[in-house]
């Protein structure tokens, strides 16, 4: 059993931090297990407190200009906590490429004994000077979008159908809406009214907040895809024996550079589905001029695929003033028939209600 948390982190986000090219960061400063996360990296927010920028909410968690800045200045206030260890890469811009001019940062904190850990597809190992660097100062560099061993993938056997615990696909209507954070914050929720809950990651960021089970789905070779996905919800549920597993959704059914979910609802075999939108949004994230398909056209597409009801909408509230929030969540409750909220502005008691209910309609299980 890993000992969590691994080490100190920096959270290298240079440019990016409040935008979606930011999530990975965003999903660490809001929680991990995986890392003491120490402080952030953005000059243009550089002296703010980071959950104040993302959430409007402090969270001790301060903002600096460089890599250099957060090493040799920042860390002395957090003695309690300890020096630096790790620089977390939580940039997740298209494509999943390092800016060139991120990687003297990166090479800097290498000079500084910092491991750097990197969700993106360039392979910082395999670049040979900074994997000289590493070397030199001791430290490691570690891929996590790197994939395994095509020996250690499985092939999808059915085994699915052994998991007799609620399943719920946290699934969404475009890429970078919210689905992992929500899924975590339903975790929280049913394991606070006393269920016992396991959440399987599908990206690069839940294996860095620390979920125990873990893939990283656009990583994977397609042929070992769908396995990948039975075999971690499997795990989960025959290590643990939950109540229920969430699975985090990747990209939407049909955005057009990230067409995921499909492979989730095929292999995962929800048993129910709720679904983030974000409603301030009329194209798909980083497309312009490829519109957003409607909402009851995405619920209608989900349902069709999985033969399973999407039971509840959940929403990202950014480019909403508070009350086009209010009134969307009313238009969209009325449009849909479904209970709907905004998670990290409303809470998620409507949706938890709503997923409590299939805990006594799955068949077999009459409480």
């Amino acid at each position: 059993m890993r000992t969590q948390p691994e080490g100190n982190a920096v959270v290298y986000c240079q440019g990016a931090f409040g935008t979606t090219n930011g999530k990975t960061a965003h999903g660490l400063v809001r929680r991990t297990d995986r890392y003491r996360v120490l402080s952030v990296v953005d000059a243009r927010y550089a002296g703010c407190d980071a959950g104040d920028v993302l959430d409007g909410k402090p969270c001790g968690i301060p903002i600096c200009r460089s890599v250099r800045d957060a090493v040799t200045t920042t860390h002395a206030s957090l003695s309690e906590s300890g020096a630096p260890t790790h620089l977390v890469v939580g940039l997740a811009p298209d494509g999943g490429r390092l800016p060139q001019e991120a990687r003297a940062e990166v090479r800097e904190a290498l000079g500084f004994g910092l491991s750097v850990d990197s969700g993106l597809h360039d392979f910082l190992s395999e670049d040979l000077e900074l994997a000289w660097f590493a070397e030199q100062n001791g430290v490691r560099i570690r891929d996590v979008r790197k994939p395994p061993d095509r020996r250690d993938l499985h092939f999808f056997s059915g085994k699915i159908d052994e998991v007799d615990c609620l399943k719920v696909a946290l699934l969404g209507t475009d890429s970078a809406v919210g689905k992992r954070t929500t899924a975590w914050m339903l975790v929280d929720a049913l394991g606070a009214s006393g269920r016992s809950v396991e959440l399987v990651g599908t990206g690069q960021t839940a294996w860095m907040q620390g979920a125990s089970y873990s893939i990283v789905l656009d990583s994977l070779v397609n042929d070992f895809v769908a396995g990948e996905i039975e075999h971690a919800v499997w795990s989960a549920w025959n290590d643990v024996r939950p109540e229920a597993i969430i699975i985090e959704g990747q990209g939407s059914l049909m955005n057009p550079a990230y067409p995921g979910g499909h492979e989730i609802i095929a292999a995962g075999r929800p048993d129910v589905m709720v679904l983030q939108h974000a409603p301030g949004r009329q194209e798909y994230d980083g497309f312009p001029g490829y519109p957003l398909h409607s909402l009851p056209v995405q619920i209608q597409a989900v349902e069709l695929l999985s033969g399973k009801p999407v039971v509840a909408i959940t929403l990202n509230h950014e480019n909403l003033t508070d009350e086009q929030l209010e009134s969307a969540i009313s238009t969209i409750q009325a449009e849909t028939g479904l209970p709907t909220c905004a998670p990290l502005k409303t809470g998620l008691e409507p949706i938890l209600e709503a997923v409590e209910a299939y805990f006594t309609e799955r068949p077999g299980n009459e409480e």
